[in-house]
This record gives structure tokens, sequence and C-alpha cells, in this order.
């Protein structure tokens, strides 16, 4: 809804519900005021601002990582995001645009598969295997781009290089043209929180980049986050 107003099956199909439970869902909202129905058409209401602004803004992950999602944005000119897991997808929680940043189809609550990210890949990295199982079983491993990874063996493969690295690597696998990097971030007991990545079409990030000054910023950024979060 954060895209404008849209109806009961664009919405079950984004949301992966089937449409009689998510119209139940937009009509206890409606009778409340979260929603406003023009038409066959649903769109949020003025007051959620209440809600999802305080909610969101209440997460200490998201509190303590706004400044260094924007220092990245601005100190590089890309896009930066702050992504988490829930429910075995990954949720993006921000975004911050650099003076040079592309505008992609990121925003905040959007949902996406994990493993076509590098923010979704520096998350699986740091779970136990047994919840990465899980989230395969129950979200599979569709393909976005033919970067994609697509089958176990290949997931597996890359979160092994995720954990050697320290950082993930998104060449394309979500949307072609674009690299992405991000680096997760982890509590003082080593659960991972979520992570952080900045963006850029790949003419503006050689392999060099790819590999040296823009792993270093990420990781920088979340060594941070981890900080002001754990002390």
């Amino acid at each position: 809804m954060d895209r404008g107003p849209c109806g009961v099956t664009e919405l079950a199909d984004g949301l992966e519900m089937g449409k009689s439970a998510v119209h139940n869902h937009l009509t206890t909202l409606r009778e409340h005021g979260y929603v406003l129905k023009t038409g066959d058409e649903y769109q949020l209401g003025l007051k959620f601002l209440e809600v999802g602004g305080s909610t969101r803004k209440s997460m200490e992950f998201y509190q303590v990582a706004e400044p260094e999602v924007k220092s990245l944005a601005n100190e590089t000119g890309e896009l930066a995001n702050l992504l988490v897991e829930e429910q075995g997808v990954g949720v993006y929680l921000m975004r911050s645009k650099g003076a040079e940043a592309v505008d992609l189809d990121t925003y905040a609550g959007l949902r996406t598969h994990l493993h076509t990210t590098a923010l979704g890949k520096a998350i699986l990295a740091h779970l136990p295997e047994s919840r990465v199982e899980e989230i395969i079983e129950r979200r599979g491993l569709a393909r976005k781009t033919p970067r994609s990874v697509g089958s176990r063996e290949e997931l597996f493969e890359a979160l092994e290089g995720v954990r050697d690295r320290g950082y993930a690597i998104d060449d394309g696998e979500r949307l072609e043209g674009l690299r992405c990097i991000a680096a997760p971030v982890k509590d003082s007991s080593d659960e991972v929180l979520g992570a952080i990545s900045v963006s850029a079409p790949a003419s503006r990030v050689s392999d060099e980049d790819l590999h040296g000054k823009l792993p270093e910023r990420v990781l920088s950024a979340a060594n941070v986050v981890e900080l002001n979060i754990n002390y």
C-alpha cells in the first residue's frame, strides 16, 4: 500500500495470503479507520501513522541503525537499506538515498525473498542451518534473474562464502544490472538482528569495488550499529 491504492488480489499476491483472509483483515482495518476504500481499491489511512511510525521507531535496532544507514548513503552517494527477517522473508525497515542513488523499488515494509538479495543472504548465513532449511521449505528458491540462487546446494555454498568474507554480495540476483553489498548486524549473543547494505548500478561498481572499499564501508557501518546496540 506504500505504492498507492490496490485491490484485494494484488495485496493477496504480495502478502502470499488467501484473498478471503486479506479481505477479512481489510474489513477490520477499515472499521477502525486504518484503511480507506475507494471503489474496489484500498489505501492506508492517516491513522496508520500512529501505529506504523511508533512501532518501527520503538525498535532498538531501527533506532540505532537509522543514522548509520543515512551516513552510508551520504558517504557512498548510493542507496542504503536496512532489512530484517520475519516469518522466512526479508522486510525492509528503511532506505536512504545518496546524491547519485538510483530510485529502486524498495520501501519500508516491502517484503522480499531472502535468497535473492545480499541483505537476505547476510542474514541467512548467520541463522541456524535448521532454520534456513525451514525457510527453504516454506518459501522456496525461485529465481528472480538468471543470476539468482536457485537450489539448496547453491544457497549453502553462497552462505559459506558470506561467512568466510564477512559480507554478502548480490551481483544482479534480484535486479539485473544492480550490485549490492550487505553485512549482518548481530547482538551480544551472536544472534543476527538484521543486515545493512549499499546498492548501486553495476556500471558504477567495479569488481575491485565489490571486494574492496564498498565492503569496508558497509562492514564499518554494521560494526558501529553492533557496538551501539551491545554497549
